[in-house]
């Protein structure tokens, strides 16, 4: 690629923006603004920077934005202006589905004079059949959904487990049912796919059952836990047995047959209570643990959802919830839960609060430069795509698929090169481009498993991947784009804007692509291909703004 009409986009977008103030490394792609205290409220009246921001708030408010703008107010910090339809478009495509926008989709939306056209493009997002992909690849993060060591799942049990998940994502099961089946399912683990949740524990005695169970569906760390606290916890998995079958690598999850005695436990918030010989200890603790009244519940998925489409839990790190790690905002985590528990814990209810809060379609340029900015939520934060997500984009963009399968362990597992890569059921199949992207290896269940940051190795492998160059010149959607201009510079460049970064290039923008456009050694094809590849290196195409 020809780095000069990088360099030349990147100083036009440089020249564009707001002055910077000690920026974080999570605001560079848009850099912040300083300005004089404001009255907070979101309508600010900075002006809007184009094409990133609008003026007006077309969203109205709702429980979400008042406490978050009453906290900032109190911190003397003020909100962003309200992100443009082209970035509210990408952004939520991004976050709901794990995909960019069909170019034409863009010019609709932006185009549609209905005032609550953001509402209704989130409803058919939720509606759409890759929701149910993209989010079961969180829960099977989540649940280490694995062949290979250290869940030695296996890959029938692996296949059985994934499909489970996405049907209780695809038919919004609600989070209680979810969360008791996980914990009390009993069976084998090829024919029960949740009895798996007891099978991908790296430990199997109780106590490491109790850990697994405690991060899962509290979002704690008993390690921080007094030893007495750990022991009581881990009484309610004392029963749990396992047993293998004649089928390969088959095995049954089960209550002990020396469960013949009656069990004392004592509850995490310190209740009391027996268990009858014969009955199931997790079944207690389940019932226990999904009561509306539950401290921890509703808490824990509540906080985890707002990090999974804000990338900052209101308590973060999202699982590591304890007294000594307050959440940022006192006031939006417990109306969250009660939101969530008033739905019947109906999870979609629950997004749908939060896509349609204006605190969610903010722009991603804070007014208020500071770090405790972003803590707060006073604009979108900054953050790369996922390595699934990113090598889908290059896909989508290069009309090609990618090749994954697994000869160990037994059976042979071989994906079809048109599945997605977030469709990916297994956490053991993965190629180098999804380990420098920091694709989670699924061993913990933690959400920092998952590393978003970038690095050199990444800069270098996008500036000089043959890879990438072959997606880019042998793409069909590019070659369309291509043969509809006809030799109109002006409309290519302005379509391939609009097909990598979902909006039309500003004005220097386009002028700088057109005079590169008519560089005399270079030709119209060879032009389109640095112009493609220079915005595939730009932190606009990589990131979620």
């Amino acid at each position: 690629m020809n780095l000069s009409l990088l360099r030349v986009l990147v100083e036009e977008r440089l020249a564009h923006r707001r002055p910077q103030v000690k920026p974080s490394v999570r605001q560079t792609l848009l850099l912040p603004v300083a300005l004089a205290a404001l009255p907070v409220a979101w309508a600010a009246s900075a002006e809007p920077v184009i094409p990133f921001e609008s003026a007006a708030w077309s969203t109205p408010e709702n429980g979400i934005d008042a406490r978050v703008l009453a906290l900032l107010q109190a911190k003397g910090l003020q909100p962003a202006l309200p992100c443009s339809d082209e970035v509210f478009l990408r952004r939520v495509t991004l976050d709901v589905i794990g995909a960019l926008p069909e170019p034409s989709d863009v010019e609709a939306f932006v185009g549609n004079p209905d005032p609550d056209k953001r509402a209704a493009v989130i409803e058919a997002l939720l509606a759409r059949r890759e929701f149910a992909d993209y989010w079961a690849l969180k829960w099977c993060d989540l649940l280490r959904v694995k062949a290979e060591f250290p869940s030695n799942l296996w890959p029938n049990a692996v296949q059985a487990y994934h499909r489970w998940v996405r049907e209780q994502v695809r038919g919004n099961r609600p989070y209680d049912q979810f969360a008791r089946e996980l914990l009390t399912s009993s069976g084998s683990n090829f024919r029960v796919p949740p009895a798996n949740f007891y099978r991908a524990a790296q430990s199997r005695e109780p106590e490491g059952l109790a850990e697994v169970a405690a991060l899962t569906f509290m979002g704690t760390r008993v390690a921080s836990w007094p030893a007495e606290e750990r022991d009581a916890l881990a009484a309610f998995f004392s029963r749990v047995a396992y047993k293998k079958t004649e089928e390969w690598k088959e095995e049954i999850v089960y209550l002990s047959l020396d469960a013949t005695t009656p069990l004392d436990v004592t509850f995490p918030d310190g209740t009391q209570a027996t268990i009858a010989a014969g009955e199931d200890p997790r079944v207690a603790f389940a019932d226990w643990l999904v009561r509306p009244g539950n401290p921890w519940f509703a808490r824990n998925i509540a906080n985890r959802a707002w990090f999974w489409l804000m990338g900052r839990g209101v308590v973060h790190e999202p699982d590591d919830i304890r007294p000594d790690n307050p959440p940022a905002n006192p006031e939006l985590l417990p109306y969250l839960e009660r939101e969530l528990v008033s739905a019947d814990y109906d999870l979609k209810r629950l997004y749908r609060l939060i896509l349609n809060s204006r605190t969610y379609q903010q722009s991603s340029i804070p007014q208020s430069p500071t770090a405790e900015a972003e803590a707060l939520f006073a604009c979108y934060p900054v953050r790369r795509l996922d390595a699934e997500v990113l090598i889908d984009a290059l896909d989508w963009v290069g009309g090609t698929g990618q090749s994954y399968a697994s000869p160990i362990p037994e059976p042979f597992t071989y994906i079809p090169e048109e599945r997605r890569s977030i469709e990916l059921a297994d956490g053991s199949i993965t190629s180098l481009f999804l380990e420098m992207f920091g694709r989670p290896p699924r061993d913990t269940g933690l959400e920092a498993e998952r590393n978003n940051q970038p690095s050199d190795a990444q800069r270098l492998f996008l500036l000089n991947s043959t890879d990438v160059h072959r997606r880019i010149t042998a793409s069909p959607r590019l070659r369309r784009i291509a043969i509809a201009a006809r030799g109109d510079r002006s409309q290519l460049v302005r379509d391939v804007y609009l097909t990598l970064l979902s909006r039309e290039p500003t004005p220097p923008e386009q002028a700088a692509a057109e005079a590169y456009f008519g560089t005399p050694e270079l030709t119209a094809a060879d032009a389109a291909t640095d112009l493609a590849w220079a915005l595939i290196n730009t932190m606009e195409f990589l990131y979620r703004h």
